[in-house]
């Protein structure tokens, strides 16, 4: 079977190459500036030689080393502006997550999040909810 695809494959290629016959071309060059020019002459490789099979590599040749997840993050965000008000923060060492993360909620109280996550707990995560320090006042029809 793989030299019936080597066969193949080479009579394509020398069909390609014009060896064989008139060979029709996908490829064509369109001039839209109504100049002429003489058709560009092509000389055809002398022989062409079939791929090498390739093989796997023996070995792998990247890192087999296990590196230790260590990191702290922290990000927050105070625009008055807008009114976002938003912390995070987490680390890890090794499988052990621990973090938190708080934000102003629409109706103005701030919602605070502590979770950790690890390999023998899972992911666990508390919610504390604060009143907000300002409550909107209702909005009065003049009906």
């Amino acid at each position: 079977m793989f030299s019936k695809i080597i066969a193949f494959g080479a009579m394509l290629a020398a069909a390609n190459a014009g060896l064989y016959g008139h060979a029709v071309s996908s490829q064509s060059i369109v001039r839209h500036d109504a100049g002429y020019a003489a058709p560009l002459a092509y000389a055809a490789p002398v022989a062409y030689a079939a791929p090498v099979a390739y093989a796997a590599p023996l070995a792998y040749a990247g890192h087999d080393e296990y590196a230790h997840p260590k990191y702290d993050f922290a990000y927050s965000v105070a625009d008055p502006h807008t009114g976002d008000h938003k912390s995070q923060h987490e680390s890890r060492d090794g499988d052990a997550v621990h973090g938190y993360y708080s934000l102003v909620q629409p109706d103005g109280s701030v919602r605070k999040v502590e979770y950790t996550a690890d390999d023998h707990n899972g992911f666990n995560a508390a919610v504390h909810y604060s009143a907000p320090a300002v409550h909107p006042q209702p909005a009065y029809s003049h009906y």
